[in-house]
């Protein structure tokens, strides 16, 4: 059983110690006395005696690993974590304060929802509280949440669901609608397993599942790509060679290779800090796209990458893939940082599912907002490109490949297929069709592209691509 933290022990166990400041000013209990409920005020005194706090949330400020964090903290022994007026009112003080100040804020919920003691006017405070956590994220500030057993009702469906990050406790329930008030209302139980962070991760409603003991680190690693500038860099970019004049087909059969190079690789090897987020945290998660915060060669930014180990035969990229990029592309845009797209993917979902589900219209809008985006962009084709799955992560301020990496609008079996009416001409195909990165330079597609090696590992590989990525982030920041 996860341990039920308590709000006080949850900011020593978060903040640098001695660094916690409240930003809570006393209660006046004698609000309650206007309650149509006449022990309203005695549940109150009660309920503060019980959890040693005068709210079910706390506010302020501390540092994590010595940056300032602004913080709003549930108590679920006072009153179930309940948001009463009052509460609300504490919690939008809060975001404002920190909206105003500059700070990142973290939220930590535990709350069965609205005080019912209080009813609609504490409900629609929900309102208020959501209004200024959206002008928080308009500042381009961090919004990080964590879940905690349980947050239910009006919490999870205002401030527990408006995070840029959100996490839960391993275990923990985590849902719209208590199971007890289902079981009651509809007289069967809910379905189990539905409400548990585990579920919803995998889900794509919620990024991950941390240990309260590990949210320092998490909120660390965050925070060292949100907050933290750019470093000087720590990789040597690869010294120009000259590009051999290889056949297309050599290249297009090199990509395919299961030992190619891959996203995961130019994360491993080139990358420090990386936090991956799951799914479009909107009930949707497609693994064949990998989204992440992340410090290229100490260049903070957010990865899109198209995760070849991932595609198969049976899991092409499909739409859900491309929602959960657009998630990054807008992540990027609002947090001001610098957006980079890998391609390598042999091309997206062909199937009357994807088509019912947008696979064309997800395309295009990821082409659309790569094209509008104001921050720095870096597109890599790191092996294939194929077909409109490629294209959709192509558009960027610049576009690096690597030797062997290609581009074309389908596969050269398939463009062999439609001019011929066989696949024997696919290497011939690759030839006419100028897919080669040497094309792509010389039509000023790629602005550059990076040697490659015969006999080289893939770490090598990604490090020189990463080296490359950070020497463009750099270019382009300045």
């Amino acid at each position: 059983m996860t341990k039920r933290w308590t709000a006080h022990e949850l900011l020593d166990l978060v903040f640098d110690e001695g660094s916690f400041v409240s930003w809570d000013e006393p209660i006046d209990l004698s609000y309650a006395d206007s309650s149509p409920d006449p022990g309203y005020r005695a549940a109150l005194e009660a309920a503060a005696e019980k959890a040693g706090t005068d709210e079910s949330v706390l506010t302020g400020q501390g540092e994590v690993r010595g940056r300032p964090v602004a913080v709003v903290v549930n108590e679920f022994r006072f009153l179930a974590g309940s948001i009463g007026r009052v509460a609300a009112d504490r919690i939008t003080s809060a975001v404002r304060r920190a909206t105003a100040e500059g700070l990142p804020l973290m939220a930590s919920t535990a709350s069965g929802g609205t005080r019912m003691q209080e009813g609609t006017p504490a409900f629609v405070r929900m309102v208020e509280i959501s209004r200024a956590l959206m002008d928080h994220r308009a500042a381009g500030l961090p919004y990080l949440v964590h879940l905690r057993h349980p947050t239910t009702g009006g919490v999870y469906a205002s401030w527990g669901s408006l995070g840029h990050v959100t996490v839960a406790e391993p275990g923990a329930l985590v849902g719209f609608l208590g199971p007890k008030v289902y079981e009651g209302l509809h007289g069967r139980p809910f379905r189990p397993g539905v409400q548990v962070a585990e579920n919803l991760a995998a889900t794509g409603v919620i990024d991950g599942v941390v240990p309260a003991e590990q949210l320092p680190e998490m909120l660390d690693q965050a925070l060292a790509v949100l907050v933290d500038g750019p470093g000087p860099g720590r990789l040597t970019a690869r010294e120009p060679l000259p590009i051999g004049d290889h056949p297309a087909w050599d290249s297009v059969e090199r990509t395919r290779r299961t030992d190619r190079v891959g996203v995961r690789d130019l994360l491993a090897h080139g990358a420090t800090g990386t936090l991956q987020l799951r799914g479009t945290d909107e009930g949707e998660r497609d693994s064949t796209v990998l989204v992440a915060l992340t410090r290229l060669d100490d260049q903070p930014c957010v990865v899109i990458g198209q995760d070849r180990s991932r595609q198969t035969p049976g899991h092409a990229m499909g739409p859900g893939a491309l929602r959960e990029a657009r998630r990054g592309m807008r992540l990027a845009q609002e947090l001001g940082l610098p957006l980079v797209s890998i391609i390598d993917t042999p091309g997206a979902e062909l199937s009357p599912e994807a088509e019912e589900r947008a696979i064309a219209g997800e395309i295009a809008r990821c082409i659309a907002t790569l094209t509008t985006m104001s921050v720095p962009t870096v597109s890599v084709i790191l092996g294939q490109g194929c077909g409109g799955g490629a294209l959709a992560f192509l558009p960027a301020r610049t576009v690096v490949a690597t030797e062997h990496a290609w581009l074309s609008p389908l596969p050269p079996e398939g463009a062999s297929l439609i001019v011929h009416g066989d696949v024997t001409h696919a290497p011939e195909m690759a030839s006419r069709q100028h897919i080669r990165a040497t094309d792509l330079l010389a039509d000023g597609v790629v602005q550059h592209v990076v040697p490659e090696v015969d006999g080289e590992s893939p770490a090598d590989l990604a490090v020189a691509v990463a080296a490359e990525i950070g020497a463009r982030l750099r270019s382009l920041s300045a």
